[in-house]
């Protein structure tokens, strides 16, 4: 796992950050014996801590890591010199030494995100990817300072949610470093990959398919940045170049829902042909009805995505709400419960609950609902962009981050 020249800049800087400072605990210098002949002194720890500042500021990894370590040493809580033989053990691609050290920075600074963004980049350089998603997502609640290692850490979340199918929550986390004006072809590449669902990292990515997926990548970028025309150029591209690919008809479809809603029903019909009970295609057309307030429309299609995907959440949301706008008030709540079994932390589940229990006239069950959908709309917020985005409407923006993603 390499990163941009940046960013290996970076962890020769100073990037130690001020929650840490508290948690040092030096130890007390221990008084020589006093039956003893004074020995030969060897360096002092303010002398060690000047060659190792030195080696790592030369990018002398080897030495800082052993001078850094003699610094920990003497004084266990040094945690600066911790956080210091991390990013030498990380130059030198020793991901399990760094991530090691990095665990104890965490442990000593909990409420570090920067730490938990080194040992979940560390994680993902030993392939621990369940670990290192949670531990990348976690850095991101808690916030980075640094725009680079921030940025670093979001792209491997994002690579990440596309490996286990979080393809939309991968795309809505790419999509920042399109708003911020980032079109790296990494960040295409990445784009392009959630597009067409493939749950896949960029290395494992079949070289024949690369073309296609940078073209499905240039399309979602524009997207995210409101290039209408360039959007649809690229989408009308890659459904003529590749009609018969999985997947082409149902990124373009997407795309047409914003402004060509019935264009984008024919759309996800015609992946339906490519891709029979295609579950996605199925529940994107029952939304859509929905959207449009047409219960009976939505009705079968719901139905349909429910037969494919029985374990689905969102296809049981669909015919739960479904039947609630056809006012049948006790299937649509047996629907939205089972959706809410199986995915317990989806707000729209919830609100949509809460409106079903409203009209049953359950206003105790409908409010805890109302409460839980705040609560988890919130922590989403949260997981996706950190702090600064649950502020409500007119929240700031993540900072702009000029980091590359790794190379």
């Amino acid at each position: 796992m390499r990163f941009a020249a940046s960013f290996a800049a970076l962890i020769g800087a100073t990037v130690f950050t001020a929650g840490l400072a508290a948690a040092q605990t030096p130890a007390p210098a221990k008084p020589a014996p006093k039956s003893r002949p004074p020995a030969t002194a060897g360096p002092s720890f303010d002398e060690i801590v000047k060659s190792a500042e030195a080696a790592r500021k030369a990018e002398q990894w080897e030495q800082a890591v052993d001078l850094y370590g003699k610094a920990v040493k003497l004084r266990p809580g040094y945690m600066e010199g911790i956080w210091y033989q991390g990013t030498a053990y990380y130059s030198l691609d020793k991901f399990a030494e760094c991530r090691d050290a990095f665990r104890r920075v965490a442990r000593a600074a909990p409420t570090n995100g920067a730490a938990f963004a080194f040992v979940g980049l560390c994680e993902f350089g030993l392939r621990d990817y369940e670990r290192a998603l949670q531990d990348l997502v976690k850095s991101r609640i808690l916030g980075v300072a640094d725009r680079d290692l921030g940025g670093v850490a979001r792209y491997h979340a994002a690579v990440l949610m596309t490996r286990i199918e979080q393809f939309d929550q991968a795309l809505q986390t790419l999509g920042e470093f399109a708003t911020e004006g980032n079109d790296n072809s990494r960040i295409i590449e990445a784009m392009g990959i959630a597009t067409l669902r493939m749950p896949m990292l960029p290395n494992e990515v079949p070289p024949e398919r690369r073309e296609m997926i940078l073209m499905a990548g240039r399309g979602s970028y524009m997207m995210a940045t409101r290039q209408t025309a360039a959007a649809a150029q690229a989408f009308e591209g890659l459904v003529t170049r590749y009609p018969e690919t999985p997947n082409v008809h149902y990124a373009y479809a997407v795309y047409l829902l914003i402004e060509q809603p019935e264009k984008a029903i024919e759309e996800f019909k015609r992946e339906l042909q490519i891709q029979p009970n295609h579950p996605d295609s199925l529940m994107q057309i029952a939304f859509e009805y929905l959207k449009e307030s047409n219960a009976e429309a939505a009705m079968p299609w719901a139905k349909q995505a429910v037969a494919a995907a029985p374990k689905n959440f969102a296809a049981h949301k669909a015919l739960g709400d479904a039947l609630l706008a056809s006012n049948d008030i006790d299937g649509a709540i047996a629907e939205l419960e089972l959706s809410a079994r199986l995915a317990p932390d989806s707000p729209s589940t919830h609100l949509s609950l809460a409106k079903a229990y409203q009209r049953a006239g359950r206003s105790e069950a409908a409010m805890k609902e109302r409460e839980e959908f705040a609560r988890l709309d919130r922590l989403m917020r949260t997981n996706r962009s950190g702090e600064q985005s649950v502020g409500g409407i007119g929240a700031p923006a993540p900072a702009r981050d000029s980091a590359p993603p790794p190379q």
